[in-house]
Order: C-alpha cells, then sequence, then structure tokens
C-alpha cells in the first residue's frame, strides 16, 4: 500500500475524540473546519466527480427510497443527510457547517416522523451502494480517499443524528413527567387543564392554546364556560385529530386570521358500546407547521392521560365535597345534639326536678305532722330521703348534660367542677392541670369539656384506675389535651373495631370534625389481675405522632390536639 494511501485512511481523531454534547451542531460545525487540507482537497475533487451527477443520484436514490416505502417526508429528510447533499454544501460555500446544522435538523425530523435508527443506517448503505457505481470511474487511489471522505462524514452524520435522537426523546420524557406531576400537584379540575395546555403547549412550540369543553346531554361546546356557536361541520371535524389551517378549525375570527395552522387533539371516553367526546386541546401556531407522527402520537397518549387525570379529579371533587357535607352534617348533628341536652336539661329542672322538689317538700311537712310513734312515719321518711337521692341524681344529669359553668364561666372553670363531681361520685385521684385557655372558640370548649366528659365515663366504667392525670392547654395555635390513667387498660384495636363500642369512636370523629389529632395508647394487664410489663410498641388507635406518646407500665394515655382559628387567636 503507497504512502499516500495511508494517509487516505488515517482516522480523523479531532472528531472522534470530542465529547459531543446534546446540542452537538456547532461542535461538529467546529470539527468540519479542522478536517485539514486532505479533507478540504478530498472534497473538492470529490465535488468534482459527483457534481455532474448529483441530480441525477438523487433522483435513483429517491426511487429506492419508494421501493422501501418511505413517504415524501421520511426521503427529504433522508436524502438532506447523504455523502451528495454534504458534496453540495461544500461546493456552495466551501465548508460543511450548514451540512451539519441541515444534518441536526434532518434527524429531529426522522425522530419526529418515528423512523427507526436501522432504517435510516440501511437507506444510507443504499446511498453507498449508487457512490461505489461512480467510485468505480476513478483510479482505484482516488476511490479509496473518497471512501475515507464518506466514513468520515458518515462518522459526523451518525453523531449528529444520535443526539438529534435523544433530544427529542428526551423532550417527549420531560413532557411526560410534566404531565405527571402536573396531575399530581393540580388541586381541581381547571388547574389541571390550563397545566395540561401549558406543557403541551411548550412541547408543540405553539403561540397560542385552548380547551374546547363539549357537553353531550346539550350537544354545545364551551370555551372558559362561555358557549360557543359551531357548526355541525366543524363539530364533526373536531371528534378526530386533525392539523388544518385556522380558518378550517376554528370558528372565531381573530384565531381564523391570526393562525396559519391549528392542531387538534379530542379527549374521547369510552361507553359502553360507543366511544363519546369530552372536550378538544387546539394548539395555534402563526406560520405554517404540520405535525409528524411522533408529534401527533404523543399528543393523542396526552389526551387520553388527561382525560383519566379528569375523571379522577372528577371523583376527587365529588368525595371532597361528599365528606365536606357529611361534616357539615356530622357537626350540625351535633350542635343539634347539644341543643337537644340543653332542652332536656332545662325540662329536667323546670319540670321532674321542680315537681321532684315540691314532693320532697311535701313528704316532709306530713312526716313533721305525724306523731313520732305512727309506724306510717317511717316509710314517709323512707320516702322522703330516696325522693331527695332522686333530685340530687336529677340535678347531676342536668350538669352533666348542659354545664352552666361551661356556658358561664368557661372551660377552665366547667373542668374544675366535672372534677370534683368526678371524685364525689368515684374513688379516683384525679390531678388537673390547666394551662393558657385564652381565645378558645366555644365549639371548642364545648368538643373538650364532651371528651373530658367521656374519658370519666370510660374510666369510671372500664378502667378501675386510682389515678388520673389531666392536663390541658394552648400553645403555637394549638390546643392539646392529654388524659392518662393507671387501669387495668384494654386492646384498642380490638375496642375501636367493636360494632357496639361508640366511646373512642365518637371521641374520634368529635376530633376530627375540628381538624384536630386522636391518639390512644394503652397497656392491658396480665390474666389474673397482675400489672403487666410496658408492651413492646403500643397499640396506636389514630395518628402520626405517636412517639410523643409514652406508655405507662399499665393504664391508658389519650393525647389529642386541635387547631385554634387564626380569628380566634388574633382577637
Amino acid at each position: 500500500m503507497t504512502r499516500s494511501t495511508q494517509t487516505a485512511y488515517k482516522p480523523l481523531r479531532a472528531v472522534a475524540g470530542k465529547q459531543a454534547p446534546a446540542n452537538s451542531t456547532p461542535v461538529l460545525a467546529e470539527a468540519a473546519d479542522v478536517l485539514g487540507g486532505q479533507m478540504r482537497k478530498h472534497l473538492s475533487r470529490l465535488g468534482a466527480l459527483l457534481g455532474p451527477c448529483s441530480a441525477q443520484l438523487s433522483r435513483r436514490f429517491d426511487r429506492k427510497l419508494i421501493a422501501r416505502k418511505h413517504d415524501q417526508q421520511q426521503r427529504v429528510a433522508l436524502a438532506a443527510v447523504t455523502l451528495g447533499s454534504a458534496v453540495r454544501f461544500w461546493l456552495d460555500d466551501g465548508n460543511l457547517a450548514g451540512f451539519f446544522e441541515q444534518a441536526t435538523y434532518s434527524g429531529r425530523r426522522l425522530a419526529k416522523l418515528n423512523l427507526p435508527p436501522g432504517v435510516i443506517v440501511e437507506a444510507l448503505a443504499e446511498y453507498d451502494g449508487l457512490l461505489e457505481e461512480e467510485f468505480a470511474k476513478v483510479t482505484v487511489k482516488e476511490a479509496a480517499n473518497f471512501r475515507w471522505v464518506r466514513e468520515q462524514l458518515q462518522f459526523c452524520v451518525m453523531l449528529a443524528l444520535n443526539n438529534a435522537y435523544y433530544e427529542v426523546r428526551e423532550a417527549e420524557a420531560d413532557t411526560f413527567y410534566e404531565l405527571f406531576r402536573d396531575e399530581v400537584e393540580s388541586q381541581s379540575l381547571g388547574e389541571l387543564f390550563d397545566r395540561f395546555l401549558a406543557t403541551l403547549a411548550k412541547f408543540c412550540r405553539a403561540d397560542a392554546a385552548r380547551y374546547l369543553a363539549f357537553d353531550e346531554s346539550s350537544n354545545c361546546w364551551k370555551l372558559n364556560q362561555k358557549t360557543l356557536k359551531i357548526n355541525r361541520d366543524l363539530g364533526n371535524r373536531l371528534r378526530e385529530p386533525q392539523c388544518a389551517s385556522g380558518a378550517d378549525l376554528s370558528h372565531e375570527a381573530e384565531w381564523k386570521s391570526e393562525y396559519a395552522t391549528v392542531w387538534s387533539m379530542p379527549l374521547i371516553h369510552e361507553k359502553l358500546h360507543d366511544k363519546g367526546l369530552t372536550g378538544v386541546f387546539q394548539f395555534a401556531f402563526r406560520k405554517d407547521y404540520q405535525w409528524l407522527p411522533r408529534e401527533q402520537e404523543l399528543l393523542a397518549a396526552a389526551a387520553e392521560r388527561c382525560f383519566k387525570a379528569a375523571e379522577k379529579a372528577r371523583l376527587m371533587e365529588d368525595l371532597r365535597a361528599s365528606e365536606e357535607q357529611i361534616r357539615q352534617l356530622a357537626e350540625h348533628m351535633l350542635q343539634v345534639e347539644e341543643r337537644e341536652r340543653r332542652r332536656i336539661s332545662g325540662e329536667l329542672h323546670d319540670e321532674a326536678g321542680q315537681s321532684m322538689l315540691f314532693v320532697r317538700l311535701q313528704m316532709e311537712m306530713v312526716e313533721n305532722a305525724m306523731p313520732e310513734l305512727n309506724p306510717l312515719r317511717a316509710k314517709v321518711k323512707e320516702a322522703r330521703e330516696a325522693t331527695e337521692r332522686t333530685i340530687i341524681e336529677v340535678r347531676r344529669l342536668i350538669a352533666a348534660l348542659s354545664p352552666a359553668a361551661l356556658e358561664q364561666l368557661g372551660l377552665g372553670a366547667a373542668l374544675r367542677q366535672l372534677v370534683m363531681r368526678f371524685k364525689q361520685w368515684y374513688p379516683v385521684k384525679v390531678k388537673l392541670q390547666i394551662g393558657n385557655l385564652s381565645a378558645i372558640p366555644k365549639n371548642t370548649e364545648v368538643v373538650v369539656y364532651r371528651l373530658v366528659q367521656e374519658c370519666f365515663n370510660n374510666i369510671s366504667k372500664h378502667s378501675f384506675a386510682t389515678s388520673v392525670n389531666i392536663s390541658v392547654g394552648t400553645s403555637d395555635g394549638l390546643l392539646r389535651l392529654i388524659v392518662e390513667d393507671n387501669g387495668v387498660g384494654f386492646d384498642v384495636k380490638q375496642a375501636a373495631t367493636k360494632l357496639e363500642s361508640f366511646g373512642l369512636q365518637g371521641m374520634r370523629e368529635r376530633v376530627v370534625l375540628l381538624g384536630g389529632k386522636c391518639e390512644v395508647v394503652s397497656c392491658p394487664a396480665k390474666s389474673g389481675g397482675r400489672k403487666a410489663k410496658a408492651a413492646r410498641g403500643a397499640r396506636v388507635m389514630r395518628g402520626e405522632r405517636s412517639s410523643q406518646v409514652r406508655a405507662t407500665k399499665q393504664g391508658t394515655k389519650i393525647w389529642i390536639q386541635l387547631p385554634i382559628p387564626r380569628e380566634a387567636v388574633a382577637a
């Protein structure tokens, strides 16, 4: 092999050694400028060889591409990355910078045309076969130099194509990631459509975008809640993916005159036996901009995803609305319950209480009027004492139903009175610690009072405790209530699932209605009445901050946190 031939096949280290970034067109153009004097000389000779037959080569290559079932757009893009195209740029401009820019642009189009890279390699091999016929017309040495030029240029072209494909696929992946984030972060149906439109408009590089909603029940179109007058022909066209002029796909004079091209992608939902239309995404362009298969596929996938996300958002909105209705109903029922408690306590005080007091006075008068030795005097005394006990019980019921101290003196005084009455009826040591209770709404005071009342009720019925600690106070916009006893404890999980048990569940519902948290930790005693050691992992009924609740060796601890509205704190 001659020295010149060896030089001809020397690899281009200046190109192969570069690390090409995603946007590599400037790098490739710079590489073309440093290819060296030999490359320039061989390109000039190659131009002299291919220049006269360039048009004929292009036609023959086009016929081969037609035979391979390539459409017009694919054929144009493939012809733009051939050696013949590079030679034409060299003959016209004396450099290859414009050719590599064209190769990058054509690579993006080929990627959007959904043409696999392997098919591009096969098409370029077809063009190489045509070049071999031309190379046969020159000397062996000259043909070797031309093949070397072709190999170096093909290396740069494949690098440009790889980068172009990567850019297109990366843009598609980023778009789907943005759509996923839009779906997750959207708080309402309107926000979901707005964010989807913005993401897709950025991907399409559209000058304007909008969503036309379709109401099947009334067969009308709406834009931002405004009813549109769309004729039947345009309405039928909007049911299918369309890429046409603004005049063909718009009903408004502004869109018809301002935008040359409009992309329209319908949002379709599957019915039992048919497909239904819910709306259309439209993207407008001031210049003629026909969509490519890959772009159409992405918009179709995005429209399908948007519809499913919209259905999910509608379900979530309906669920939130239902939950709000249930919450309002439960809150109303609590208010009704409190009013009913006040009504019953009032009737007990005014009717039954007064009547029992009258009976007690009458029986006392009869008892005093009877002689000491009268055998009926003892019976009357016994009845009077029973009446007095009934009066005391009625008064206790009245206080439990509607504590006057809560209405008149506030939560702190009502809790102290509740503790005093509890200690009178049950031999339990109660320690009450009251912190700052200012600026608490009335409904929160009622809920806290009822919670402590329910705790006392559970302790008296099930706990067999000898000591109870209660702590209540406010700080940092929160009211915290802690009730702890040393009773026998219970299985919280089992108690929470009992159908006939409403104590803990009722407490939880009251707390949730005010947006608070409730945690219950209990360490039950072993059989035989012996005290249990601290259980591994306290059973938690509900909550996320169970680490704040430390279990005792035996007993139950209830930790409740309620938010205080800002208006109340400010007041």
